[in-house]
């Protein structure tokens, strides 16, 4: 069963509510089909793990600056939360709602709603990302126009850490199929590798969807 997680709020709600509102946001990309990972998780080249020396989440400038003047975590936030208010910058929610996909729970204090990267920057790294310009890995850290940033309660973005896959899966089962969807489509896209075991999981997960 897929459960929707984005939210944007329509125009009509925002001139109700006044300019404390976030703006409502474009959603990223929905996830692939089943089977469209499928395909995608296929044709991704199966490597061993490439060293982690020289890994900093530093290299990938999270949260960096967008367009709109606001950080790519305000903009998730904004994006991906329920009732939204802004203080008087415009950028940062000072309240609001945030569905965490991955364990089926709801935050409400701005500071406990987590961005997780759906392919951790770790993972990426020893997948083909200590490879990259500066400026891919900007662009990975902070991509919005994929499904590779998500809010994630505080409990579940720890248990999960830099783990793929292979190491680690919502508790929510019911996230498994779009988790699988996503972090093979984020993979595909950035044209990193995997490893026997992460296709074996992914696999597993993929198996649980229903379309």
């Amino acid at each position: 069963m897929r459960r929707a997680i984005r939210f944007s709020l329509p125009v009509s709600v925002l001139l109700l509510v006044g300019v404390g509102a976030a703006p409502a946001l474009a959603d990223p990309p929905p996830a692939p089909s089943s089977g469209t990972a499928r395909t995608e998780l296929a044709a991704l080249a199966v490597a061993s793990p490439h060293s982690m020396d020289g890994y900093s989440r530093d290299a990938f400038d999270t949260w960096s600056t967008q367009a709109d003047g606001c950080t790519t975590r305000q903009d998730v936030l904004a994006r991906d939360g329920d009732g939204v208010q802004e203080g008087s910058d415009g950028c940062q929610p000072t309240s609001g709602s945030w569905y965490s996909a991955y364990d089926g729970t709801t935050v409400t204090v701005v500071a406990q709603a987590t961005i997780d990267h759906m392919v951790p920057l770790a993972e990426a790294w020893r997948s083909g990302a200590d490879d990259w310009s500066a400026d891919q890995r900007k662009a990975f850290g902070n991509d919005l126009k994929d499904p590779q940033l998500l809010i994630a309660s505080e409990s579940s973005n720890s248990s999960k850490s830099d783990s793929g896959p292979s190491d680690w899966k919502p508790a929510n089962h019911d996230f498994w199929c779009t988790y699988a969807e996503d972090y093979t489509h984020v993979k595909s896209i950035w044209k990193l590798t995997t490893t026997d075991d992460e296709k074996s999981a992914l696999t597993s997960m993929l198996d649980t969807c229903t379309n």
